[in-house]
């Protein structure tokens, strides 16, 4: 059946809460891509001692995440909350347009890394607080740069994983229909971020870095447990921000919305 016409004030609603949504999503997508070339030990921010869990010979797992971890979570809930709202064509409308974005980044981070620095900047920076000598261009070009591996493996990684996650979504959902939202969204979100985990760390530090195939399976499988445990602590807010998106739709508007996402997974 032909979903009606929409009012302009229901086109105004609907498309504001996907500039709103994609917003967020793009942002902490690109955020998490630049700040994702550190690793942090969550041992030591918390003052404890290292796990030193120890699996095997060659195999012990210390918990060293990559920086970001800390707001990759909240990009796949965003994912989710657009899946429900806009259904699998949304997703990867902004899955594409946030990778082609994420490339045009780093394009300009090379671009200005291999810009000749001025004397005077070298010279004001030339001293780290402790008094040993400090090169600032090639700890510019070091920290943005991150490497072709980590472009290239953070790119397929997000792509990947997006249509992972939106995949999984729709499918949990036509299975349960518009009830168990949190299985749906943390569902979708833990296998999708099983595979993002292991395949950025598994391009980037393997096929073009010097990590032994060890380590790529201690810090990926660090990160996803974090991505895990910080996915189910997010159901809460997951649920509010459903109400109070379905509040600032209204029924009508929520229905066909609603319907359309579901419609949309099948063409």
């Amino acid at each position: 059946m032909a979903q009606k016409s929409l009012s302009p004030k229901e086109l105004s609603k609907k498309n504001t809460l996907f500039i709103v949504l994609g917003s967020f999503f793009l942002t902490n997508a690109i955020l998490a891509e630049l700040i994702g070339v550190k690793i942090f030990s969550l041992e030591s921010a918390l003052g404890l001692a290292p796990a030193q869990l120890a699996l095997s010979k060659n195999f012990v797992l210390d918990f060293n995440l990559t920086a970001g971890v800390i707001i990759w979570p909240v990009v796949f809930i965003v994912s989710d909350i657009i899946n429900e709202y806009f259904g699998v064509r949304g997703v990867r409308k902004i899955s594409y347009i946030t990778a082609g974005l994420i490339c045009y980044v780093f394009l300009i981070i090379v671009i200005s890394t291999e810009l000749p620095p001025a004397d005077f900047w070298l010279s004001l920076n030339a001293t780290a607080p402790s008094g040993e000598a400090f090169d600032i261009d090639y700890a510019f070009s070091l920290i943005f740069r991150q490497g072709l591996g980590i472009i290239i493996g953070s790119i397929i990684a997000f792509l990947i994983g997006q249509l992972v996650d939106a995949y999984t979504f729709d499918f949990i959902r036509r299975l349960t229909r518009s009830r168990i939202i949190w299985l749906r969204a943390t569902g979708s979100t833990l296998v999708s971020q099983l595979i993002d985990s292991f395949v950025v760390l598994f391009v980037a530090f393997y096929v073009f870095g010097n990590w032994s195939w060890e380590q790529i399976m201690a810090v990926s499988t660090i990160n996803y447990i974090y991505k895990f445990a910080v996915a189910i602590a997010l159901t809460p807010i997951l649920y509010a921000l459903h109400h109070y998106i379905d509040r600032y739709l209204g029924k009508d508007l929520l229905s066909q919305m609603e319907a359309e996402a579901v419609s949309s997974s099948k063409k």
